[in-house]
């Protein structure tokens, strides 16, 4: 017996074979068994989905030799030829290949005829989106009041290129994606079927490569089972296919997470080497660090992630957060782009290989915003404080010495003179004010105005704490100890000149 690829093979022949489209079965099925049948349909979704299995099912529908009916025997004359496409009374066209106006006067003369054997004459014209212009308005008055025997099925994936003129003559059905589960679920009723053992792995992977579309799913299943030896397994497709596993992504994402550029690098050149195709390999990271970004924010679903939860790498989970991912991922799908017109494709992957592994250290610049607007509210609300912005030091470190700053030193000096001028004039003499963790130096080169400042230690130091809204402990140090009481008289005449606002009159 000939060999049959799979995807004929599993052709649905009835509604109830349809998988993936209850909302077309449901509403054909209701029609037929109400004997409602409409002059035209237009069946419109993506490739691979069922279109044109649904339009012979439904062909057979209305010229099974029992009559007509929802579920058709499959085993009559009439149903046999419609399978096998080669009914009289039922003609496929393609549309991408008959396009011209001659093409669709002659279904308009082949109308007038009636069917040779069967209770209706059905046009099948698969993707009628390729018709020209002129062959749809030759179309209109056809489709619109057909003689009652003829049916017209158009099928299309680009229903957005048929005309409003048509589509409004025809019952109009959306044909969705089959689910990754369905898809799944349906090979390995297959590889059963075959006696092929598959591993939910190697399923799962071509589930997700079929992108929705069931045909393309069994013929990608029909190329790895002839490599397969009737054993289906990740590892093999990995190795005859050239896509990268999982454990090696996650070995290289590690790597990443641990900012260890050269190593990264040294894996990526490994994988390389083994025959992946930079497109494959940076189609494989990308699909990660999707799977990555999705356990982040909780989806944990093994139709989406692509594996099971547990096999993707906690410690990467845990080295970036969403931000951080989003970058990566914004990072692979610019090189994506750019690879096309790259004059060294290599370089460009190393390029941003080495921008992905600094990435654990990436601050958004909306994280940095908001921490300006946190600090900027905590001042307003008087509630900052320098241990908010200042780097805490270590158990082992000495505390870091900084000086208060001249703006500081002015308010708290005007916030003294409303109540204590005399006290402010002697702290604005202190030529430094150094802090040290919680530990204030004020430092004065002049005794006299040290002392002043000792003697109201404790109000300096209030101010001091309501201002920096920190707790201090104020000590007093002079410059130079060694000095005379002319020195000291001096100081004593320069406060009271500051205080009174005065000057010194000499008399003779």
């Amino acid at each position: 017996m000939a060999y049959e690829v799979t995807a004929t093979k599993k052709r649905p022949g009835t509604f109830d074979e349809l998988e993936g489209q209850d909302f077309v079965v449901s509403t054909l099925k209701s029609s037929l068994e109400s004997g409602k049948i409409a002059h035209a349909y237009l069946f419109s979704g993506p490739r691979g989905v069922g279109k044109t299995s649904a339009a012979r099912i439904l062909a057979k529908s209305l010229n099974c030799e029992k009559g007509v009916t929802d579920t058709p025997c499959g085993v009559c004359s009439n149903c046999l030829e419609i399978s096998r496409g080669s009914s009289l009374d039922v003609i496929e066209i393609d549309g991408a290949s008959n396009t011209s106006v001659n093409d669709i006067r002659t279904i308009k003369e082949e109308v007038l005829f009636a069917p040779n054997s069967s209770r209706y004459k059905v046009y099948i014209i698969d993707e009628v989106h390729m018709l020209s212009n002129s062959a749809f308005n030759a179309l209109l008055k056809t489709i619109e009041e057909p003689p009652p025997y003829i049916v017209f099925i158009f099928a299309t994936t680009e229903l957005h290129k048929v005309p409003a003129t048509i589509r409004s003559r025809c019952q109009q059905f959306n044909f969705r994606l089959l689910s990754i589960d369905k898809i799944k679920e349906l090979l390995a009723n297959a590889a059963a079927e075959m006696n092929i053992q598959a591993g939910n792995d190697a399923l799962l992977w071509i589930a997700r490569e079929a992108t929705g579309s069931m045909r393309d799913a069994y013929t990608l299943f029909d190329q790895v089972v002839s490599f397969s030896n009737g054993s289906i397994t990740l590892d093999i497709i990995r190795e005859k296919l050239g896509i990268v596993g999982l454990d090696t992504i996650d070995s290289l994402a590690e790597s990443i997470a641990d900012k260890e550029s050269t190593k990264v690098l040294e894996q990526t050149s490994d994988i390389l080497q083994n025959g992946v195709s930079i497109n494959q390999f940076l189609l494989d990271l990308t699909v990660y660090f999707r799977s990555i970004l999705f356990i982040k924010q909780g989806i944990s679903k093994e139709a989406i992630l692509g594996f099971e939860r547990k096999r993707y790498s906690e410690k990467v989970i845990e080295s970036f957060s969403v931000i951080q991912v989003e970058k990566i991922l914004e990072i692979l799908l610019e090189l994506h782009r750019n690879l096309k017109y790259s004059i060294n494709r290599n370089f460009e992957l190393e390029l941003a290989l080495s921008k992905i592994s600094a990435m654990a250290d990436y601050i958004a610049p909306q994280e940095i915003l908001n921490e300006i607007k946190k600090i900027k509210q905590e001042l307003i609300n008087g509630t900052f404080s320098k241990q908010s912005v200042a780097e805490v030091p270590g158990p082992e470190k000495d505390e870091e010495e900084y000086s208060i700053s001249l703006n500081q030193k002015v308010d708290i000096i005007n916030k003294i003179k409303k109540y204590k001028l005399s006290l402010a004039s002697a702290l604005e003499k202190a030529v430094s004010w150094k802090l040290k963790g919680s530990l204030l130096e004020l430092v004065f080169d002049s005794t006299y105005s040290a002392n002043f400042v000792k003697t109201d230690i404790l109000a300096v130091k209030e101010t001091i704490q309501e201002m920096l809204q920190i707790q201090v402990d104020i000590i007093i140090t002079v410059l130079d100890d060694n000095h005379d009481d002319s020195g000291s008289a001096d100081d004593s005449v320069e406060m009271v000149k500051r205080v009174f606002r005065g000057e010194v009159i000499k008399g003779d």
